[in-house]
């Protein structure tokens, strides 16, 4: 396993720290990965047709190998500004307890062999979604957007969403109505979700060089912004019950849910406090936007067990 030494606070000698397989885990953000594996699994659950339980499980664990290898990608080309930010930095990479070696090394042939199993399990383009998310991932989000543009989470938000693509395609070969629907709501929920989150570590994006908007607009402007979103969310929630793509099961939790959240960014939008200690109501809101997803796809499942024909 590979190694990097780990710098002397004084200027020392080095002692190399070895990586072992936590590391490896950590270099997949398995936090994220529970709810990009819910969502796929969500999609696939609803999916018509069915797959063996031996090849969904395998398309699911694909969905988890490539997004893991996203993020190990990720964690590879951003090892220096997580170094800066206290939030990164007991990361294995900025902690020298791993080369960027190994995580390339590790991120590639993740990405590779999740792609290829899906192909060839499922089928290809189940295959080609997963491997244009990871590509989105890395070349769009974390190469090109995130240190250029405060937009970066708004369009890099797209990553996030192809897991219910992944999951319907791998089910029926082709790509329909309901989960482009799934897939709007996550990328309409993502701005309001990481933007609750950058409120109140926005110093550790700054120190860090990375232009998300709390630190390139302002707390005011991005409060406006989470209320903004929430909004077109909120649209993007209810689709599916208004295009009769789901019944009343899914209708009444999305907008309850929706109802809950778009109070607590309301009241996010109207607070000016800029000390991260003192931000409740965005660390609430954080936690509730998390739970929010899990409630909503979860419904998506339940309505089609008890509807479906």
């Amino acid at each position: 396993m590979g190694t990097a030494p780990q710098q002397s606070p004084l200027g020392g000698s080095t002692v190399p720290l070895p990586a072992d397989w936590r590391d490896l885990l950590a270099l997949t953000k398995p936090r994220v990965l529970t709810l990009v594996v819910f969502t796929g699994l969500c999609g696939l659950l609803v999916a018509p047709g069915s797959l063996s339980p031996v090849l969904a499980f395998t398309a699911i664990l694909c969905i988890a190998l490539g997004a893991g290898a996203a993020g190990a990608l990720n964690q590879w080309y951003e090892v220096d500004r997580d170094a800066k930010m206290k939030r990164t930095a007991g990361r294995p990479l900025p902690a020298g307890r791993m080369s960027r070696e190994t995580a390339l090394h590790f991120g590639v042939g993740l990405a590779a062999f999740s792609v290829l199993l899906m192909g060839f399990a499922t089928n290809w383009l189940a295959a080609g979604i997963l491997a244009t998310s990871i590509l989105f991932y890395v070349f769009i989000y974390t190469v090109w957007l995130k240190p250029r543009t405060a937009q970066n989470i708004v369009i890099g938000g797209a990553a996030g969403a192809f897991p219910p693509l992944i999951g319907w395609a791998a089910v029926t070969g082709d790509v329909a109505l309901l989960p482009i629907a799934l897939f709007m709501l996550i990328f309409f929920w993502t701005p309001p979700h990481f933007w609750s989150l950058a409120l109140f570590v926005r110093m550790d994006y700054a120190n860090a060089g990375i232009p998300m908007l709390p630190v390139v607009a302002g707390e005011v402007t991005t409060r406006r912004q989470i209320l903004g979103y929430t909004s077109i969310m909120g649209v993007a929630a209810l689709a599916p019950v208004v295009l009769r793509l789901t019944g009343p099961i899914y209708g009444v939790t999305a907008l309850l849910a929706t109802a809950v959240f778009a109070a607590m960014a309301l009241q996010v939008s109207l607070r000016r406090e800029s000390d991260p200690a003192q931000m409740k109501p965005e660390r609430r809101l954080f936690k509730y936007s998390v739970l929010y997803l899990f409630l909503l796809f979860g419904a998506v499942v339940v309505d089609h067990w008890v509807f479906a024909a």
